[in-house]
């Protein structure tokens, strides 16, 4: 950053943590943000079909040319400092933004936080949606510990929003904001967001105080998300960051038309309906399980494959043993086997057949669905990008 001359100190920042649900706020945010007329600068991880996906501006991918411009310009800088994937992609994000004068910029960490390269910046707010277990052997084994590496994000005298806190995760955060003297918030305990009904293929939901809104987000694990939001909101605006009634209703119900979001929840198709989610680990997949359960269908098909670095056991746990699997991996080295999934699928009476690639167990389940199937996609980040980009759904 120093070399670059430090671009990331050109514009307002918003800082955003946690083991699920950080995309679809960021999203969410950047979206609002947009539609009250700012500038917005949006940085996320990992993309699921193209690497444009990772940086936008208003909802426009970077262009493939600036990315070119950009490691043939800085390759002694890249040859001396030797940066990890990662971090040379948050330097171009941060460059791209300052280069297109963006009014503000939504950066999603990468991994934990305290020490996440996207910690440099000092942000007009943070925001932690929620901690679950996820990259133990990187954050730490207990929910407390996992809460410490995100609460690292948490900076002198700048508010905080926490989505939501667990009996184990509160006290660490508090600590935190005590130490920094930042002003923390909870957004339990300040709005919460019931279901109301489904129209049009969107969501509408109702909150505490006794506001609609109707969202493009149909997950049902949204509406957490959707407090954070709101809350994150009040915030920005005693800041000075304001966002109008209007600005917020028209964000939320144009989030992925708007912002180019892909994979939550995202119904692919009709007859059958096809579902793609993102949910990769025991908290995404215990609320995309509670959602199938709620689905009406004659035979439930999943297509699922995992990375080998995730807590498979308690995901197969938490899938419904009523379902027709088909196991499959995803092309990268991470990917857990298919047959080994199969095999420990078994144990959980998850019974399926294997397939070599994600290609091929989509077409599988797709040839032999009936109209009134269900078949969702999912278990891995990578899967889902695989099925968006090989599979016709039309």
């Amino acid at each position: 950053m120093n070399a670059l001359d430090n671009p990331h100190t050109r514009y307002r920042t918003i800082h955003i943590a946690g083991t699920n649900g950080k995309g679809s706020v960021s999203h969410m945010l950047a979206s609002v943000l947009q539609h009250a007329g700012y500038k917005v600068g949006l940085y996320t991880s990992p993309h699921l079909v193209e690497f444009g996906e990772r940086i936008r501006v208003n909802g426009n991918m970077i262009e493939q040319q600036y990315v070119v411009d950009f490691v043939e310009k800085h390759q002694n800088l890249f040859g001396e400092i030797e940066p990890s994937f990662f971090e040379a992609t948050m330097a171009l994000a941060f460059d791209y933004f300052a280069d297109k004068q963006v009014d503000i910029a939504v950066i999603e960490v990468g991994l934990g936080g305290r020490l996440d390269s996207t910690n440099i910046i000092q942000p007009e707010l943070s925001v932690i949606t929620n901690i679950s277990f996820d990259h133990v052997g990187f954050l730490g084994d207990t929910l407390e510990k996992i809460a410490f590496e995100k609460a690292g994000i948490i900076k002198p005298h700048t508010p905080v929003v926490i989505g939501e806190a667990l009996p184990e995760t509160r006290p660490v955060f508090e600590t935190r904001s005590l130490e920094e003297h930042a002003p923390l918030f909870f957004a339990q305990e300040t709005v919460s967001v019931s279901f109301v009904d489904y129209a049009d293929g969107k969501m509408r939901v109702q909150t505490s105080d006794h506001r609609q809104f109707t969202v493009d987000l149909c997950g049902l694990y949204q509406l957490s998300n959707i407090a954070t939001v709101l809350t994150a909101v009040q915030q920005l605006n005693s800041r000075g960051i304001l966002i109008d009634e209007e600005a917020l209703k028209q964000g939320l119900e144009r989030v992925t038309e708007t912002t180019g979001l892909k994979g939550r929840w995202q119904v692919l198709r009709q007859h059958p309906t096809i579902v793609a989610d993102t949910g990769h680990n025991v908290g995404g997949i215990r609320f995309v399980a509670d959602q199938l359960k709620k689905q009406t269908y004659n035979t439930l098909r999943i297509v699922i494959g995992m990375v080998n670095d995730k807590d498979i056991s308690s995901v197969l746990a938490l899938l419904p043993r009523e379902a027709v699997y088909y196991f499959t991996r995803a092309n990268i080295i991470r990917a857990l086997d298919a047959e080994e999934l199969m095999e420990k699928a078994k144990s959980y009476g998850l019974e399926g057949n294997a397939y070599n690639t994600v290609k091929q167990a989509v077409n599988a389940a797709m040839t032999e669905a009936g109209k009134q199937d269900f078949i969702f996609i999912g278990g891995s980040n990578f899967v889902v990008g695989e099925a968006l980009a090989e599979n016709d759904f039309a």
